[in-house]
């Protein structure tokens, strides 16, 4: 109940629109002349050359600057460019649709093949499931590899590496 009365309280509250000050990379500084600052985590869009680029919300700076990370590329930004506050964190697909896709961050689909019409979207900031929601059954995890499966097969979940030479069939 809680979680779903922030996010109403979120999307009642209309955030102020932003303009970045400063770009370094993927790293681009926000600031917000009034009104609530955008939480940490929350997505702000930006239109760049024609596209609408999303970036996240990664820390309070003071002065009413937010600092934000890219989650495309910031060619073409400059100072001055409007930036809207989405009021919510970045969510992705999920769902029996979604098995053996490709996506990226922000829950497109990047292999070729349309958008998948799924019922559910979550967000990719979430906190971790209970301890009464894990299994707590042993699976091996099958890589495709005859000689890892049959002789030191792998338990799911556990941390492991493999380290292999030319020719052994590692992919």
């Amino acid at each position: 109940m809680g979680e779903q009365a922030a996010e109403t309280k979120k999307t009642e509250t209309s955030l102020p629109e932003g303009k970045i000050v400063q770009v370094s990379g993927p790293v681009v500084d926000v600031k917000f002349e009034s009104g609530p600052l955008p939480e940490i985590r929350d997505a702000l869009t930006v239109e760049n050359q024609g596209k609408t680029c999303v970036m996240e919300a990664a820390k309070h700076m003071g002065n009413n600057i937010v600092r934000c990370i890219m989650l495309s590329a910031s060619e073409g930004l400059s100072r001055d460019m409007k930036v809207t506050p989405t009021g919510e964190g970045i969510s992705v697909p999920v769902g029996e649709k979604t098995l053996g896709r490709i996506f990226n961050v922000l829950g497109e689909a990047i292999d070729n093949k349309e958008q998948p019409q799924v019922e559910a979207h979550l967000p990719i900031h979430r906190p971790a499931p209970t301890f009464e929601e894990q299994s707590t059954e042993t699976e091996i995890l099958e890589t495709g590899i005859k000689v890892v499966d049959l002789l030191c097969p792998y338990q799911k979940g556990g941390k492991i590496g493999l380290f292999g030479g030319a020719g052994v069939g590692k992919t």
